[in-house]
């Protein structure tokens, strides 16, 4: 979030000269206070334009945060930290990071749904939380000592204790479908496939406001899984190898993260059954990213980095596919 810094300005009372010291007729400056004088009046000008080029600078790169849209396509690739192996059976629908190098996952499809506590470097499953089979789990996220969960094709979610991934509560949601959460230590971000980012109270699970992302004017469709990150909302499109940069004040898509290498690269290692980009989990004390896909065997740590040659291709075309709508079940 961004704020207008405040600045005191001190008054100094101009000096009276003495009229003692005052001579009848003013002297000439001599030739080094006149080189001293221009020096001075050099620097002077040259520190107020290097203060102005770090203003814009600053006024540039805030428009990110304060959610203006920016001018410039604004897109990102990858570069990969570390890989750790990750259960090919877990159909990721929600990580979060759950401190001491463990994430927490929901996995979804009906019959194999589950909320799970999982080591990062190792993959292996610490604890688990199996769900009904009436139940196709999707988002998740950590608010205090609760995880939240919400669920496919239902309005109904769940509350667990994340010590022990006991169910402690449900809840009703108000969107329109269970997709993806985030929280950022206060509030709940909610997305339901639409375009529509919620942002709900955590204690009635009324919404609070709601945005609709655009990207250029256009609504992008299918937000999926979403992480809150350094003040941002980060959503995985649906379908698509792109995550969303997203403004948490208006919704406007501030930047997008391409990332299809990442999928090409295991289905050319024999990975065929693995589905979609699904799963974004932010390390705030270390700064990590993590990412993975729906049955990948694989996570990884990334670390952004910014095109070194013009995107070849058209970003809508690539991450902002049209509209997909599902059938509520009786």
């Amino acid at each position: 979030m961004a704020s207008k810094s405040l600045r005191k300005k001190s008054e100094k009372r101009a000096a009276i000269p003495n009229p003692a010291n005052l001579s009848s007729s003013p002297s000439r400056p001599s030739a080094r206070s006149f080189a001293k004088y221009k020096m001075a009046a050099l620097l002077i000008s040259a520190a107020a334009f290097a203060c102005a080029l770090i203003f814009l600078g600053i006024s540039s790169n805030m428009g990110g945060v304060v959610g203006v849209e920016p001018s410039i396509d604004r897109i990102y690739d990858i570069a990969v930290v570390n890989e750790f192996p990750h259960d090919p059976n877990a159909f990721t629908q929600g990580l979060l990071y759950a401190g001491n190098d463990a994430l927490f996952e929901s996995t979804g499809l009906y019959g194999h749904s589950s909320v799970r506590k999982v080591a990062i470097r190792t993959g292996k499953v610490e604890a688990i939380h199996k769900m009904d089979y009436s139940y196709f789990g999707e988002g998740l996220t950590l608010l205090d000592d609760r995880l939240f969960q919400v669920n496919w094709m239902t309005k109904t979610g769940f509350i667990y204790d994340r010590n022990n991934l006991s169910k402690i509560g449900t809840f009703i949601n108000q969107m329109k479908d269970g997709w993806g959460l985030a929280a950022d230590g206060k509030i709940l971000f909610g997305s339901d496939g639409t375009s529509t980012l919620y942002q709900i109270d955590p204690q009635t699970m009324k919404g609070v406001r709601n945005h609709t992302v655009k990207y250029k004017g256009d609504e992008v469709h299918n937000l999926n899984e979403l992480e809150y990150v350094a003040g941002e909302i980060w959503a995985n499109v649906w379908q698509t190898n792109c995550i969303a940069r997203i403004s948490v004040k208006t919704g406007l898509v501030l930047g997008w993260i391409y990332l299809p290498k990442l999928r090409e690269e295991l289905i050319a290692s024999g990975n065929t059954g693995i589905d979609v980009l699904n799963g974004i989990a932010w390390d705030q004390a270390q700064n990590r990213i993590f990412v993975t896909g729906k049955l990948w065997p694989k996570l990884y740590e990334i670390k952004l980095q910014r095109l070194k040659k013009p995107f070849n291709g058209d970003i809508k075309r690539l991450c902002m596919p049209p509209a997909v709508h599902f059938e509520r079940r009786p």
